[in-house]
């Protein structure tokens, strides 16, 4: 097995050897394309769909990675992250499918459909104040507890290296893109993304998107160094987190630039993708579709791959019925 103790250090060759190890337990996600909304962005839009994946988010790439690429003697122990969801369900799944125990941070306001799915799988829930030194201190108590290791939900290299996966597939699928976009939060997915396009397709531009109200991502790529907020708020709960030193030296070197939304236009990408993708994903995956109709001349014209990240909703609380007020 290669090395995968540092970010920086993670190659194409980690890439591929995460994706033989992962590929029996995860889904090749389908590409999916929609007329309409082409036309309207100007651009030639394919859609990687990640929400369909088991767990509802891509994030069971790097989870899987992780979980399976642990010696029998650490895997006993079980594992144990901090995550506002997606990361925490699909550690949750990728620890049952081993059968190892798993524990697991989580804001008291994270959706309730994700702290369910990981009880559903099998993860034991510890809940914190939503903030990033809050969900720190707790995580740092329950890990001297239980002695299991820590799956980092995105500065680590194992869940980089499994989130690279993804556009290894988008590439495959497409035969090449003019640029791709996803969201960035912490970076996981970006990282990942940047891993295997400046490998594979170094002519690609790679985007992110980010919340106008979570937006330190973005003013850490303007600024030239991370600035973390401990407890922004935005429709978009998984991208909430700042980013690490692995994931910035992703952002810095391969990042072209990052674009940010407003939360109504999130919700507004978000009800436009329900209604002609056809699809169900979460606020965090429309804020990449959100700003390319928020600049449409950086894409018109353009193939480019949309991640779509995640599909874990509450579907007793989705944003237009709180808009409204039902």
């Amino acid at each position: 097995m290669l090395d995968y103790s540092t970010g920086p250090g993670l190659t194409i060759d980690h890439v591929r050897e995460t994706y033989e190890r992962i590929k029996p337990y995860i889904r090749r996600t389908p590409v999916l394309k929609s007329d309409y909304l082409s036309e309207l962005t100007g651009a030639d839009l394919h859609f990687k769909c990640e929400n369909l994946q088991e767990a509802g988010a891509f994030k069971v790439r790097g989870a899987t990675n992780a979980v399976f690429g642990l010696s029998e003697e650490k895997a006993k122990k079980g594992v144990a992250t901090h995550s506002s969801g997606n990361h925490a369900l699909s550690l949750s799944w990728a620890a049952s499918k081993r059968g190892i125990p798993c524990y697991v941070v989580m804001p008291r306001t994270a959706p309730q459909a994700k702290k369910d799915a990981v009880r559903r799988y099998g993860g034991e829930v510890t809940e914190c104040e939503p903030s990033t030194s809050s969900r720190e201190a707790t995580f740092a108590e329950v890990q001297a507890r239980t002695g299991a290791e820590f799956i980092h939900p995105y500065n680590d290299p194992r869940v980089i290296a499994g989130q690279a996966t993804c556009s290894l597939e988008l590439l495959e699928q497409t035969g090449g893109l003019d640029a791709v976009i996803a969201p960035i939060g912490g970076g996981g997915m970006i990282s990942g993304t940047c891993l295997t396009v400046s490998n594979l397709a170094p002519d690609t531009a790679i985007y992110a998107a980010e919340p106008e109200q979570a937006d330190d991502a973005y003013r850490s790529f303007k600024a030239g160094h991370i600035i973390a907020d401990d407890a922004p708020k935005t429709i978009a709960d998984g991208l909430l987190v700042p980013l690490k030193e692995n994931t910035w030296h992703f952002v810095k070197n391969y990042v072209t630039d990052i674009f940010t939304a407003s939360d109504q236009e999130i919700i507004d990408a978000m009800k436009l993708t329900w209604k002609f993708l056809r699809v169900v994903m979460e606020p965090s995956s429309a804020v990449p579709l959100a700003t390319i109709l928020k600049n449409p001349e950086v894409f018109k014209g353009k193939r480019v791959g949309v991640i779509i990240t995640g599909g874990n909703v509450d579907l007793d609380k989705l944003p237009w019925m709180k808009q409204s007020g039902a």
